[in-house]
């Protein structure tokens, strides 16, 4: 009963790697960003979805569907640190301002975006 006491102690204090990831269409000059709080998760998440066909963006779904998983570079952006307040649990402002920035920022390599809709 300890171990277990132990290993539930040792998850909570697991820290995912957060920050912002793309996915870049390089036959479209297109990409799709996502902030998330738990980068390896989330980009598991996303991989499988777009190889079964249920990838909440449409458009993305389409062209992953059209031109196939090689035609994509996945690629983490920046990570977000943790903050030194121990009691500090929801980054969604840091990672939506940081999801802003990487926007800006390959909005001027003219890079456009699946839109966040995904209509």
């Amino acid at each position: 009963m300890d171990r277990r006491k132990e290993l539930k102690a040792w998850y909570k204090q697991m820290k995912p790697e957060m920050g912002v990831f793309m996915i870049l269409s390089p036959t479209k000059d297109k990409c799709y960003l996502e902030g998330t709080q738990d980068l390896k998760g989330t980009l598991n998440s996303t991989k499988f979805k777009l190889n079964f066909g249920n990838h909440p963006n449409k458009e993305l779904q389409q062209d992953w569907k059209k031109y196939g998983e090689v035609r994509f570079t996945i690629r983490v952006l920046e990570t977000l640190q943790y903050d030194k307040d121990e009691t500090k649990t929801d980054y969604s402002e840091e990672l939506a301002i940081l999801k802003y920035l990487w926007e800006e920022k390959l909005q001027k390599k003219g890079l456009t975006f699946y839109n966040a809709r995904g209509v």
